[in-house]
């Protein structure tokens, strides 16, 4: 599918995002809830469905959608499934904007039939949760960062061996946008790392949690890991 993001007024050149087949795991109890979860980098929406799949949480519907085939700057430019570019691994990292912004939109056009009394959420694993994040700041905004309106309206937040996209101006963001700290101070976020993670370091998602939790998003939760926590997580974040 062609996406090219929130609209940025006219004359403005955008990234057309080709993205990849969406997969759907059906709930087999009452649907109370559906989540999109978003793979890491270099991965598809197949590989954790058929994940989710097996999980025993019946009453959940999961929307997993595959990234678009992009260059990726930490790779030297060669391709690969990713939801933004990334040059780094670390605090330091370039936000790619515009990536971040298309990739929150489309998590949010998948939300946008779904019932009106199902509760939303978005988790993902590692760049995936880093998306997961940003749509949380765009919930807590009301707006993605190029100003067009977020729609969906979440329900909580999942993010495992993730990082915080833009945290270094977090809490600037939230000042001043009316309702913003009460919908960020409401929505619950769990964030799940592991403690011999190689590739995003522990105390960066740390970090992340923590940054989240002085902006202003109270109900945020750090747990640290070294086994297998998927079901666990889901449970906490949906139990309010």
């Amino acid at each position: 599918m062609s996406f090219t993001g929130p609209s940025v007024g006219s004359g403005t050149v955008r990234r057309a995002f080709q993205f990849g087949q969406t997969y759907v795991v059906r709930p087999k109890g009452k649907h109370q809830t559906t989540i999109v979860w978003l793979h890491g980098l270099g991965d598809n929406g197949n590989s954790w469905s058929s994940l989710l799949e097996t999980l025993p949480l019946p009453n959940i519907k999961w929307i997993c959608p595959t990234a678009p085939q992009q260059p990726i700057t930490l790779f030297g430019g060669f391709p690969s499934t990713a939801w933004f570019d990334v040059n780094e691994l670390s605090e330091n990292a370039n936000d790619d904007i515009e990536g971040l912004d298309a990739a929150a939109a489309y998590v949010a056009s998948l939300l946008a039939n779904e019932p009106q009394n199902i509760k939303l959420g978005v988790g993902g694993f590692s760049m995936g949760a880093a998306v997961a994040l940003y749509s949380a700041i765009c919930f807590a905004q009301g707006k993605y960062e190029n100003g067009s309106p977020y729609p969906a309206n979440l329900s909580a937040v999942v993010g495992l061996s993730g990082w915080l996209p833009c945290a270094k101006n977090l809490s600037s963001k939230l000042e001043g946008v009316n309702e913003a700290a009460g919908r960020a101070a409401s929505l619950p976020i769990l964030l799940c790392h592991g403690k011999g993670d190689d590739v995003v370091a522990h105390n960066f998602g740390e970090k992340s949690a923590n940054k989240l939790s002085s902006s202003g998003f109270q109900d945020t939760t750090f747990k640290s890991y070294s086994g297998y926590v998927l079901f666990l997580a889901v449970n906490k974040a949906f139990r309010h």
